[in-house]
């Protein structure tokens, strides 16, 4: 026990330190004069015009073997469920704000991997001082990012063979004051609603499920520190004080360490859904996670009596309860689409 609460409080330093450094080497390399680079740009472009154009090196997750992307790690069971059956996904136009906003959420990251690169060449020069992290490579001396640290990572656990594919927004190296290297994982999320969204009172942890993509990422390339970075497109003003930028920043930053439990915990979870799928014995609907379900349609209609009778008991003693009201709202409104959905097909 006394060895478990040293590895925590060392654990717990370490992540200060790298949350700490991290948000420091940011608003340093953003607070400086912008560097422009036309070779680092076109070095830019040119990785991602030779690995799009070369077909050999696509990657794809292994045929006839169920898979899991990280970004679904925290998915309703139930979506998951309809995914490995291959149930058809949602077709539906979005409103058009939507659309503009994944894209600019894109675009925050793209922002920040090529503020990494920059800073690996430019941040002494401009800054005086070496920057404490750098960005992994991969064999071509490509950055470990997006394309170029796509994977399909096999798992066997609990007598079940499943793949994990996709990407990572980052694999970084940190440098201590003792010289020693940690690999360290970067998640980058958007935030664009309003400024407040990263403030300290706001926002006091990062979300659960960009922990369980960590995990996930952890299980693919091997790292189990974590940097989740919030980057807040939403503006209050553009000129702060002091104390304004300090109490509600635009950028939060916060460490995780996936230890070996959260690993087989995870692992349990999408052993769960395939043992589901082989017995055709599909979880339960989560109204939480409705929002971004990409399976209402193919749950909604495939809900025996008995299951659409449990969940609207489920919504009706939600909604008496003192759930917040924006939880409310999401069970209120699934259970509205499924309504609406299955009087459709009839």
């Amino acid at each position: 026990m006394l060895r478990e609460r040293t590895q925590a409080t060392e654990s717990a330093e370490l992540g200060e330190r790298l949350v700490t450094d991290f948000l420091a080497m940011l608003d340093a390399w953003h607070a400086a004069p912008e560097v422009f680079d036309d070779e680092l740009d076109a070095q830019i472009h040119r990785w991602y015009a030779d690995i799009l154009s070369d077909h050999s090196r696509k990657v794809w997750p292994p045929r006839n073997m169920p898979y899991f992307s990280p970004s679904s790690a925290n998915s309703c069971r139930r979506e998951l469920y309809e995914k490995l059956r291959k149930s058809p996904k949602d077709k539906r136009v979005q409103p058009p704000h939507q659309g503009r906003w994944t894209r600019f959420g894109t675009a925050i990251g793209d922002t920040i991997q090529r503020d990494l690169l920059f800073i690996e060449k430019h941040y002494v020069k401009a800054l005086g001082r070496t920057p404490r992290f750098t960005v992994e490579t991969n064999f071509l001396r490509e950055p470990m990012f997006e394309d170029f640290a796509k994977k399909s990572q096999v798992i066997e656990h609990n007598g079940k063979k499943f793949a994990l594919y996709g990407t990572c927004d980052g694999v970084m190296l940190y440098r201590t004051d003792d010289g020693e290297i940690i690999r360290v994982g970067l998640e980058i999320k958007s935030k664009q609603t309003t400024a407040a969204k990263t403030s300290h009172y706001s926002m006091r942890a990062p979300d659960e499920s960009h922990v369980k993509q960590c995990v996930t990422y952890s299980l693919m390339y091997g790292v189990d520190h974590y940097i989740i970075l919030y980057v807040n497109a939403s503006k209050s003003n553009w000129n702060l004080t002091e104390e304004q930028y300090a109490k509600s920043p635009d950028i939060r930053a916060f460490y995780v360490n996936v230890t070996e439990r959260d690993k087989q915990a995870l692992m349990d979870e999408f052993v769960d859904v395939i043992q589901a799928v082989e017995d055709g014995n599909p979880p339960p609907v989560n109204p939480e996670k409705w929002t971004f379900n990409g399976f209402k349609s193919a749950i909604a209609q495939s809900l025996t009596d008995e299951e659409f009778s449990q969940l609207e008991r489920k919504v009706a003693q939600v909604l008496r309860s003192q759930m917040s009201d924006a939880k409310k709202r999401d069970y209120a409104r699934c259970l509205d689409d499924i309504v609406r959905i299955r009087g459709e097909a009839v």
